[in-house]
């Protein structure tokens, strides 16, 4: 099930078709958002959005495939016995593609929009996919900001085992269950800073967009299934923010200081009354860090930096 919203286009990159919408002035620094596991482009919210285009940013926000309006793969879908598995070991896990194959992805729209290099954020799965695309397509990205993430070595940033049982219950193929489970996955990973009309607003708009719990099922499959990531990420020369909540159960706050301490030069900053959410009253702050870590970068590389146009 899925809506085209108006303003949304689509880019066909890698055999994908992948839905983005862009924001901002076309002379703006290009800024990637990546989404995380499940979540489609909406979950980045405008208001986040608008406040980073009044810095100066021209900001792209996507789907990435399996969810929302992107391609969906034809795969079998993973049971929830066999994703708690992957969870547990990676021996588990089997998956058609890899988060190698989103950064291509995510490397293929930036070539779409003829943006050479853009400043690169990413959240949760999104972070992975950022680190990846650093590693992979190192001359795609002027500056990386990875939040409540991990490195990939399965001994940091694990879930919290009682939040593993309680969020598998929640694991339906129902639609008719779809906005109420999601909204009672977010209170279970979310800080006290959780806002439930908010959270139910942004689950009913990604309903109405598309709903396709197979998707995320692959997502996460895709994310057991790839490999640790800290040698390469030792080698990355790229200015790097690293942000994290120390109440996080989903991807525990050690994630993020492997992830600071893999990456040379990496700033860390831990928000106490943060869990695996954005919450609204550090949006100021984390815009701020975001904005301070793109200046950290060569002058020129972002914007106006733009490939030639196809």
């Amino acid at each position: 099930m899925g809506n085209r919203v108006p303003g949304m286009t689509a880019a066909n990159v890698n055999g994908m078709t992948i839905e983005y919408d862009v924001h901002g002035d076309d002379d703006g620094e290009p800024l990637l958002l990546v989404m995380g596991l499940g979540g489609q482009l909406v979950g980045w919210p405008l208001e986040f959005v608008d406040q980073l285009v009044a810095k100066g940013f021209r900001v792209v926000r996507f789907d990435n495939r399996d969810v929302g309006l992107s391609s969906k793969t034809d795969a079998p879908v993973p049971t929830v016995r066999r994703m708690l598995a992957a969870a547990v070991s990676r021996r588990f896990a089997r998956s058609p593609y890899l988060l190698s194959d989103m950064a291509a992805d995510a490397a293929g729209l930036l070539d779409h929009l003829s943006i050479a290099r853009a400043h690169v954020v990413g959240i949760s799965m999104g972070g992975m996919i950022a680190q990846t695309l650093a590693i992979e397509h190192p001359a795609t990205v002027a500056s990386l900001t990875s939040i409540m993430s991990n490195t990939g070595d399965r001994k940091h940033g694990r879930v919290r085992p009682s939040l593993l049982r309680r969020m598998s219950k929640l694991m339906t193929r129902n639609p008719d269950d779809a906005v109420a489970n999601g909204v009672a996955s977010f209170r279970l990973i979310s800080g006290p800073h959780f806002d439930e009309q908010r959270v139910r607003e942004m689950q009913q708009e990604a309903f109405r967009r598309s709903y396709d719990a197979a998707g995320t099922a692959r997502q996460m499959m895709a994310v057991a299934s790839s490999p640790d990531r800290t040698p390469q990420l030792r080698r990355l020369r790229v200015p790097t923010l690293v942000v994290h909540g120390l109440l996080d159960p989903l991807v525990m706050p050690s994630g993020g200081v492997a992830t600071a301490r893999a990456i040379p030069g990496a700033r860390l900053v831990m928000y106490p009354d943060m869990a695996h959410d954005l919450p609204r009253p550090r949006w100021g702050e984390l815009i701020d860090e975001i904005v301070e870590n793109t200046r950290r970068a060569d002058p020129g590389d972002a914007a106006g930096d733009r490939a030639p146009a196809a």
